[in-house]
């Protein structure tokens, strides 16, 4: 497993776990779940985090460092494709041309489902104003595609929705879009524990971003390292081959040659 890695915008990586930093009691424990998770890209929500842009507060990056991890800014709170724009942007600066961003454009605060029409276009002028670009979408199999021919250097289609820890509600879309890609997909929204990423993983998926399931875990930081094994575990499962279904059972010992 120790060559099984993946690239993103020209990165190689070696964890296929991507994690958040919101909802943690204090960056202290943040940095610890995140180094219990063996995360190397970490996501930060730009409006609502401070990376530098609010002088005199606590500033993430004194906790995660930019050496040590791709950060990876992303426009959560955004809710259309103007704002999600001008936040990319604002990250670009304060990261010194970081190109690498996460775009989510969200279509109401009840359900932080996306909205498809808005990340269309918000992806659309990224791509031109040379981000690259890792989509946070719904799982239809036909807009995936469509970020995907715009330039979006991976999908990632919500397993249920942001924070809901439900897991993954639609498995066959997945499929889907995993089937016709050319891109990373990368299971973004919904994982509520080891299981969920597992399967996420056994579908086939480059990878899972998570937050809230390890963050509002009860231990975060021992969560985190239960993602870690189920993502790692997943990946093997994938790789390996499952057996197939079948309806009826069949010996693990054949009969066949035995001594009557």
């Amino acid at each position: 497993m120790g060559n099984d890695t993946f690239t993103l915008a020209g990165r190689t990586f070696a964890s296929r776990l991507l994690v958040g930093t919101g909802k943690y009691k204090d960056f202290d424990e943040t940095r610890a779940a995140i180094e219990a998770s063996g995360a190397e890209i970490v996501t930060v929500a730009i409006r609502r985090t401070n990376i530098g842009q609010n002088a005199g507060e606590p500033n993430l990056l004194d906790y995660v460092s930019p050496e040590k991890y791709t950060i990876l800014p992303n426009t959560a709170g955004c809710f259309n494709a103007k704002d999600a724009v001008r936040t990319c942007r604002l990250a670009r600066e304060l990261l010194d041309g970081h190109k690498l961003v996460k775009l989510e454009v969200l279509a109401d605060q009840k359900t932080l489902f996306p909205h498809v029409t808005e990340t269309l276009k918000a992806a659309e002028e990224l791509v031109k104003d040379g981000f690259d670009v890792m989509v946070y979408t719904s799982d239809d199999p036909v807009i995936a595609k469509e970020l995907e021919k715009i330039g979006c250097i991976a999908v990632m289609p919500l397993g249920s929705l942001i924070g809901s820890g439900l897991g993954i509600v639609n498995p066959y879309n997945l499929r889907i879009i995993l089937e016709q890609a050319e891109v990373p997909i990368l299971v973004d929204a919904g994982v509520g524990t080891a299981s969920d990423a597992a399967i996420a993983m056994e579908l086939g998926c480059e990878g899972v971003l998570m937050n809230t399931a390890i963050a509002a875990a009860k231990n975060p930081v021992l969560m985190a390292s239960a993602m870690k094994k189920a993502v790692e575990a997943g990946r093997e499962a994938f790789l390996a081959g499952r057996m197939p279904k079948k309806l009826y059972a069949s010996a693990s010992s054949p009969l066949g040659g035995l001594i009557s």
